[in-house]
C-alpha cells in the first residue's frame, strides 16, 4: 500500500526501538460524556491512534519500534502540562526541572544520561528541538506548553537522525499546523500563590488556501514561593512572556514555505534555595523553616531572552521523494544573580552573564515509494558561538575581607561550534512480518575556546592580580554513529524488537579552568559515548481497549563528562577551589520499562508506567584511584513511574465532565555530583488531580491541584565544601488552579 507523502519529515528523533507511551487514553477521555460515553457503560472503549513522526515520517504510535512518548495538545491539557518540567512522572526514567535559581533554564536527564551546568562551555545531553530546530542552549528551554500540538520525547542515544549531542535522548515540541480556515482560543488562569497566566492564539487563511497564518502568545505570572525575609521581595514570582507568529505560503500541493519567529522574556526573580545546615564563617545565620525564604545581600537579578526565527520549505518531488529544507537562528542572553549561600553577607556571591547565537541548516530526502525500502537521508550544518561573564565575590564581607582572606574572580570568554553531518537510516520490509531498519550518522565537529579567568583586587572587578587562565583551544570531534533494530510482528497486535545503537557528547574545554593550581583542568575534555542495546515488545489487547509495552536496556557508557567541585593546595598552603569539569571513567546502565493503557469501560480509563534503572561506576579516577566503589550517578532514581485513574461524567444538557486523580512515585535520587547526604532526595510521592467540565462545544473550565499533599522535595542543591555552603532548590508546594477556555 502506498505511504503518505506526509512524509515531508516533520520529525523527531529515531534511533533505539522501545516502547511508546499510550497517550492516547488520555485523549479519548477529554470529555467523558462524548456520545460513545453517553451510550452507558456497554462495553470497552478503543484506543485512539496516535500518529509520530520519531523517523521522519508518518508511523502510528505502536507501530513504530522506538522508544517514543507522545502529547497530544488534547492530552496536556488534561494532564495540566503547563511546561516542559510537567513532562516528569509521566515519562519513564525522565528526570526535568529548572536549573538552579531559575524558571526558564532547562535540566533533564533521560535513563540517567544528561548535563546539569548550564554554563557556555558545556553542551546539554538530551536535546530540545523546537519545530524541527535543535536548541544548542538550556537557557530558556524549560518551554511553556502552549498552542501545541504534540510533544514527543524520545528516550536513549538519538545518534542517527537527530545525533546534536542527544546522547540521552530527545524532546520535541511541534507547534499546531497553519490552519485552512480562522480558528482560535483563549484561556483566562487563576490560581494560588497568585497565579494569573493567560494564553490565546488565532490563525487563518486566504479564501484559496495559498497564504496562512497563526499567532499565539502566552503570559504567566505569579507570586512565587518564599520571600526575601530582609527585603520581602519575593523569590521566584514568575512573570514570563512568550509569542510566536508563523506565516505560511502554499501555491501548489507539492510546494510551501513557512516561516516561524519565536521569542521569550523571562523576568522572574531567582527561585529561593533552602540552607540545609549553618555556615561554618557565619554560624549565627541558622537555617530558615521555610524551603523558599531566603536572607540574601544580592538584588533580584534573574532575566532571560530568548528570539528565534526558522524558514521551512518542502517541495514533494515525485511519488517517490520528498525533499526539506530547515534553516533557523536563535539567541539568547541572561543576566543574574546567584547567591549560593542565601545570606546577606559574601560567602558565595555570583553574577552570571551568558549570551549565545546559532545557525543551522537541515536539508532532507525523504523516499517512500510504497515498496519494500523506504527511508531518509540528509546533510546537516551548525555553527554557534557561546560566551558570557561570571564574577565570583568570595568571602567578601567583614570579619575575612578586613582580614585578607576575600578573593574575588572571573570566568570569562567564549566557545564557537562548527559542525557538519551527513545520515541515512533505512527500513526494509523483509515480509510482512519481519523489518530490518539500518542507520548511520557521521558528524565532523569543531569547537574553539578561549578561556579567560583571572584573580581581582576588590568587588569592582577592574584591576586584575593573578591569571588564572588565559588560552585558546580547538578540540575536534569525528563521530560515526551506527544503529541497527529489528523488528517482528507477531500478529497485529503484538509486535517485538531489539536494537543496537550508538551516541555522542561532544567534549570541549572546561570554562573554569584554574591553570596556576590544576593544570590538567586546561586540557581539552573527550567526547563521551554511548553504546545501547535494547529489546522490546508493543502489545494490545481486547479490541484495542488494553495496550501494554515493555523495555529491557543495557547501555555501556564512556569517558563520562562531570561538572564537580575540586579543591586545592597551593605550595604556599593557600586553600582554595574551582568548578571543574572531567571525564570520569565508564559505567553500565541497565533498566526496564513498562507503559500501559487500560479502558475497562467507556467511561473509566487506568493509565500509568513505571521504570526500574540500574547505574553503576565501573572506572572512576581520581588524582590516579579508581573510586567507582563509592560514586553513584546523579538524576538517576532506581524506581519511579506514575499512575493515572480517569472517570467520565454525562450532564446531559449540562455538559460534560471528566476526573482524573494522578499519582507520581520515584525512590531516594542523588541530584549533584558531591553526592552530599544533605541534598540526597529521598524517595518521594506526589498527588494530583483535575476536572475537567466541558460546558458545550467552545467552553470549558478546568480545575487543576497538583502537590495536593503539600509535600517537600528537593530537586537540586548545591554543596561548597571550602565555603561551608549547602542549600537546596525545592519544587513546587500545593498548586491550585481554575482555566476557562473558548476555542472557535
Amino acid at each position: 500500500m502506498k505511504r503518505s507523502h506526509l512524509s515531508l519529515a516533520i520529525g523527531l528523533s529515531l534511533v533505539c526501538a522501545a516502547p511508546l507511551f499510550a497517550q492516547q487514553a488520555t485523549d479519548t477521555t477529554a470529555t467523558a460524556g462524548t456520545a460513545q460515553a453517553n451510550q452507558g457503560d456497554s462495553g470497552p472503549k478503543k484506543l485512539d491512534q496516535i500518529t509520530v513522526t520519531a523517523r521522519k515520517r508518518e508511523e502510528t504510535l505502536q507501530d513504530v519500534p522506538i522508544a517514543v512518548s507522545a502529547f497530544t495538545a488534547q492530552s496536556l491539557y488534561n494532564q495540566n502540562v503547563q511546561s516542559l518540567g510537567d513532562l516528569q512522572g509521566k515519562v519513564p526514567d525522565l528526570q526535568i526541572y529548572a536549573a538552579r535559581g531559575s524558571n526558564t533554564t532547562l535540566t533533564a536527564y533521560i535513563r540517567g544520561l544528561g548535563q546539569a551546568d548550564p554554563t557556555w562551555g558545556f553542551d546539554p545531553a538530551v536535546g530540545i528541538y523546537l519545530d524541527d530546530v535543535y536548541m544548542a542552549r538550556p537557557q530558556g528551554t524549560l518551554l511553556d506548553v502552549f498552542d501545541v500540538d504534540r510533544i514527543e520525547v524520545l528516550r536513549g542515544p538519538q545518534g542517527t537522525l537527530y545525533g546534536k549531542n542527544t546522547i540521552g535522548g530527545a524532546i520535541k515540541y511541534v507547534s499546531k499546523p497553519l490552519p485552512t480556515k480562522t480558528e482560535g482560543s483563549v484561556e483566562v488562569t487563576a490560581g494560588t500563590h497568585g497565579e494569573k497566566d493567560v494564553k490565546a492564539a488565532i490563525g487563518g487563511a486566504t479564501a484559496d488556501g495559498v497564504w496562512r497564518g497563526r499567532v499565539a502568545v502566552a503570559s504567566e505570572h505569579n507570586n512565587g514561593f518564599g520571600s526575601d525575609v530582609l527585603t520581602g521581595s519575593r523569590n521566584g514570582n514568575k512573570n514570563t512572556n512568550a509569542a510566536r507568529a508563523t506565516v505560511g505560503f502554499f501555491p501548489t500541493q507539492n510546494f510551501s514555505a513557512q516561516l516561524e519567529i519565536d521569542g521569550m522574556h523571562d523576568n522572574s526573580n531567582p527561585r529561593g534555595a533552602k540552607m540545609l545546615e549553618a555556615n561554618s564563617f557565619y554560624p549565627q545565620y541558622q537555617p530558615l523553616s521555610s524551603d523558599y525564604n531566603t536572607r540574601s545581600g544580592m538584588p533580584q537579578l534573574n532575566w532571560t531572552k530568548m528570539k528565534g526565527a526558522a524558514l521551512t520549505l518542502n517541495w514533494i518531488v515525485s511519488q517517490d521523494w520528498t525533499l526539506k529544507s530547515i534553516s533557523a537562528y536563535r539567541s539568547s542572553k541572561t543576566d543574574s544573580n546567584i547567591d549560593f549561600d542565601t545570606l546577606p553577607v559574601a560567602v558565595a556571591d555570583v553574577n552570571a552573564i551568558y549570551k549565545d547565537h546559532q545557525f543551522s541548516e537541515e536539508l532532507q530526502a525523504n523516499y517512500d515509494s510504497g515498496g519494500a525500502v523506504h527511508g531518509v537521508m540528509g546533510l546537516y550544518y551548525f555553527s554557534g558561538s557561546a560566551q558570557g561573564e561570571i564574577h565570583n565575590a568570595f568571602l567578601g564581607s567583614p570579619p575575612y575581607s578586613l582580614l585578607g582572606f576575600s578573593e574575588y574572580g572571573s570566568t570569562g570568554g567564549s566557545m564557537g561550534t562548527r559542525s557538519y553531518a551527513a545520515y541515512g537510516d533505512f527500513t526494509w520490509d523483509i515480509s510482512p512480518s519481519w523489518s530490518l531498519d539500518v542507520g548511520a550518522r557521521v558528524t565532523d565537529e569543531k569547537k574553539t575556546a578561549i578561556i579567560q579567568n583571572f584573580l581581582y583586587s576588590d568587588a569592582s572587578f577592574t584591576q586584575a592580580i593573578g591569571v588564572l587562565a588565559n588560552f585558546t583551544g580547538a578540540h575536534t570531534s569525528h563521530n560515526a554513529s551506527p544503529k541497527v533494530s529489528l523488528d517482528y510482528s507477531v500478529n497485529g497486535q503484538v509486535k517485538l524488537y531489539g536494537s543496537y545503537s550508538e551516541g555522542f557528547h561532544s567534549g570541549g574545554y572546561n570554562i573554569r579552568a584554574n591553570c596556576a593550581a590544576i593544570p590538567s583542568s586546561c586540557r581539552p575534555i573527550q567526547d563521551e559515548k554511548v553504546q545501547s542495546f535494547e529489546l522490546g515488545s508493543k502489545m494490545s489487547f481486547f479490541d484495542n481497549s488494553l495496550m501494554l509495552n515493555s523495555a529491557v536496556f543495557h547501555n555501556v557508557y564512556s569517558n563520562i563528562q562531570l561538572s564537580v567541585f575540586t579543591s586545592y593546595i597551593l605550595p604556599n598552603g593557600t586553600k582554595g577551589f574551582f568548578g571543574d569539569f572531567t571525564n570520569a571513567g565508564r559505567g553500565h546502565i541497565d533498566g526496564f520499562e513498562e507503559e500501559f493503557a487500560w479502558y475497562p469501560s467507556q467511561a473509566w480509563t487506568l493509565s500509568g508506567n513505571f521504570a526500574y534503572l540500574h547505574t553503576k561506576y565501573t572506572e572512576f579516577l581520581s588524582e590516579g584511584v579508581n573510586i567507582a566503589n563509592t560514586q553513584f550517578f546523579t538524576n538517576a532514581p532506581r524506581w519511579s513511574g506514575g499512575l493515572t485513574l480517569q472517570r467520565g461524567f454525562s450532564l446531559g444538557a449540562y455538559g460534560d465532565l471528566n476526573a482524573r486523580l494522578n499519582y507520581q512515585y520515584q525512590t531516594s535520587v542523588w541530584p549533584e555530583t558531591t553526592l552530599s547526604p544533605l541534598i540526597r532526595q529521598g524517595a518521594y510521592g506526589l498527588l494530583n488531580a483535575g476536572l475537567i467540565w466541558q460546558v458545550d462545544q467552545p467552553w470549558s473550565i478546568s480545575l487543576q491541584g497538583t502537590n495536593l499533599g503539600n509535600k517537600s522535595y528537593r530537586a537540586t542543591g548545591y554543596n561548597i565544601a571550602a565555603l561551608g555552603i549547602v542549600t537546596g532548590f525545592y519544587g513546587p508546594p500545593r498548586m491550585v488552579t481554575l482555566s476557562a477556555k473558548y476555542a472557535f
